[in-house]
């Protein structure tokens, strides 16, 4: 599954930062990893297993701003299964 607009508007929030947040989305669970600024950068979308890991896809967030900070580049890249 690709991360979708309803998906792309909740990772376009702002969260705690350098935090692991994990949640369920559209019957998915989703778990994403934030930077410094609280904004999500990595992605795991798919099934909790029983370890507590999710299995499914890793996405990672590519994000340019320009030097007054304002978005120039913000997509979403699939790297590859989630194990």
């Amino acid at each position: 599954m690709r991360p979708g607009p309803e998906l792309i508007q909740l990772l376009s929030k702002t969260y705690e930062p350098g935090s692991m947040i994990n949640m369920k989305f559209k019957g998915l669970d989703i778990a994403f990893k934030t930077n410094e600024t609280g904004e999500p950068m990595l992605l795991f979308l798919g099934k909790l297993n029983e370890k507590g890991q999710i299995k499914g896809s890793r996405y990672v967030r590519n994000l340019m701003k320009d030097s007054e900070g304002r978005i120039v580049k913000d997509h979403w890249d699939l790297k590859g299964k989630a194990t």
